[in-house]
């Protein structure tokens, strides 16, 4: 009975590791897109692209 049990923790291990795969993707593209941002707002003040 142990065996029937066991194949729903893995779906729920599954789900959380989606869950927390999801909430890190969100985050890095968030980050991304603020740097992205920083980055374009920064040429227009000094003219010069990247450094």
């Amino acid at each position: 009975m142990a065996d029937k049990s066991t194949p729903s923790k893995t779906a729920e291990k599954e789900t959380t590791r989606e869950d927390r795969l999801k909430a890190a993707l969100k985050a890095n593209l968030a980050r991304r897109k603020a740097q992205a941002r920083a980055r374009a707002g920064g040429e227009d003040k000094t003219g010069k692209a990247g450094d």
